[in-house]
């Protein structure tokens, strides 16, 4: 097969209008294992499809993209940056998105490969082709321009590659095509800058991050809203927080915070920027986030209560970031019945709220209730007890309800808060003491699909795996969790039939 696909790939090159060859090509290379086109590498040449990308012809161009990307896979990829160069640089400029998406994925392809990716940094043209690739209006041809020149970046040639030549011009340049590429150009600088503290310096130095930063803390609310995103990627990395910290960024949102209540259009950015609080609670400390920022948690309680559902969305998934871990629990603790308030609000939306905030209110839930076994010490188990009797008057009954739903995601949602209790004695007792509830755990026919049959296979498992349940459930329960849980997720229970005399 490889044989007869490299006469044709012969035969599109000597003739002038191969367009049935082509088609016969693209037909052959479909059954043609790509070991054997491997074996043939150094006889694919591949000059004359690149020059019938050329012409303008639809069926020819969509041909010769699918039969390159096919035989491109067999060619190594510094053999490609070498030898195909001037076709790739035609290729980023061609006016098809579906060529330069091809040449961008071979650009993804040499810049993966340490032996290959010394000749891209050595073709400044082809790398201002990638940068240029980002102002275009296709996605998917922007986003493979971002990925491939951040994986460029991960070495000191190719930081120097972009940030100490022409480039940065041509970065600057695209920027100012409009908006949406301006923003594309901020995404790629901040993937940079998470790498490493050098990376960020050279960010920094190119003063494109100070360009996104004034931006932040700018008038206009709606760049505020898609720059505190990119800010909070930024934040993910210990380098990135302490630089935000230093230059005084974390402050000033801060500040737009507490100047929020006076702005009738914060809620195009609060949302943003409550969860780049939450985010940088958890990833240092809750408490010395809290305790610096007061404003940060002022703001979650009060958006609980209000009536924009995707403010109470924003307040309720940060909750369930910040009680998280003890230390989170401790601080949200520390607000005493304020807090038992707003854990009766959360309570009230999992019942009554849209189904998409319901399964939002019950993942914080079940984050806020959880406790690793080597955590439980007598104070928090009497907490996460404290806070589940809060949320409602039967919480238990509450979370049943829901989990009878007939909805996949809220039912595995409620599975979920079970699982997240079944460890600890109090909620043992309950489920116990609850009739029905333990023969619905171990009732195989309540869950019909994968993901509600892997949620309740966790539940069995959390109270299976718990040192008190044989205590509290008696031995003939556990041993029904025991053998639920040998038999696996999907265990079906045989059906025994009779044969009778005479039936047909």
């Amino acid at each position: 097969m490889a044989a007869q696909a490299l006469a044709l790939l012969r035969e599109v090159a000597r003739l002038e209008a191969p367009l049935e060859e082509l088609r016969a090509l693209h037909s052959v290379l479909q059954s043609v294992p790509l070991s054997e086109l491997r074996e043939q590498a150094a006889e694919l040449h591949l000059g004359p499809l690149f020059s019938l990308l050329n012409e303008n012809h639809r069926e020819k161009t969509a041909l010769c993209v699918s039969i390159l990307e096919r035989l491109l896979q067999a060619v190594e990829p510094i053999h490609v940056a070498r030898n195909l160069r001037v076709d790739l640089q035609r290729g980023l400029t061609h006016p098809d998105d579906s060529v330069k998406i091809l040449t961008l994925s071979q650009v993804g392809r040499i810049v993966e490969n340490s032996d290959a990716v010394t000749e891209i940094l050595n073709n400044a043209e082809l790398l201002k082709q990638v940068v240029y690739c980002i102002g275009g209006e296709n996605l998917s041809v922007a986003k493979a321009a971002i990925k491939s020149l951040s994986r460029i970046s991960l070495t000191q040639a190719g930081l120097e590659a972009l940030f100490e030549s022409n480039l940065l011009d041509d970065l600057k340049s695209v920027m100012k095509t409009n908006d949406i590429v301006r923003y594309r150009v901020y995404e790629l600088i901040v993937e940079i800058s998470s790498v490493s503290p050098e990376s960020l310096n050279y960010c920094t130095t190119s003063g494109l991050v100070t360009q996104l930063l004034r931006e932040l803390t700018g008038e206009d609310v709606l760049v505020r809203a898609t720059c505190i995103e990119m800010v909070t990627s930024l934040a993910y990395t210990h380098h990135g927080r302490q630089y935000l910290a230093q230059e005084g960024v974390i402050n000033q949102i801060s500040n737009i915070i507490v100047g929020a209540d006076s702005d009738p259009f914060s809620s195009f950015y609060l949302p943003g920027f409550v969860k780049f609080f939450g985010n940088l609670a958890i990833m240092d400390s809750p408490q010395q986030t809290c305790e610096r920022y007061p404003v940060f948690v002022e703001k979650v309680f009060e958006m609980t209560e209000s009536q924009d559902p995707t403010m109470i969305g924003v307040a309720v998934d940060t909750v369930g970031i910040l009680g998280s871990n003890v230390e989170g629990k401790q601080v949200l603790q520390k607000t005493g019945t304020r807090f038992e308030r707003l854990l009766t609000r959360i309570g009230h939306q999992a019942k009554n709220a849209s189904t998409e905030l319901k399964i939002r209110c019950l993942d914080a839930i079940s984050s806020l209730l959880y406790l690793p076994p080597e955590q439980q010490t007598d104070d928090l188990v009497r907490m996460t007890e404290s806070w589940f009797s809060s949320l409602s008057q039967d919480p238990l009954e509450l979370f049943r309800g829901i989990s009878n739903q007939p909805f996949p995601e809220l039912h595995c949602a409620a599975l979920k808060v079970f699982t997240a209790i079944a460890n600890q004695p109090w909620a043992q007792k309950l489920m116990f003491n609850s009739p029905g509830f333990v023969e619905y755990v171990v009732d195989r026919s309540v869950e019909h699909d994968k993901a509600s049959k892997d949620a309740k296979y966790e539940l069995v498992k959390a109270l299976a795996n718990s040192k008190t349940i044989a205590e509290i459930f008696g031995n003939r329960n556990y041993l029904r969790l025991r053998t639920y849980l040998s038999e696996g997720p999907y265990y079906v229970k045989p059906v025994s039939t009779t044969a009778v005399e005479g039936a047909e």
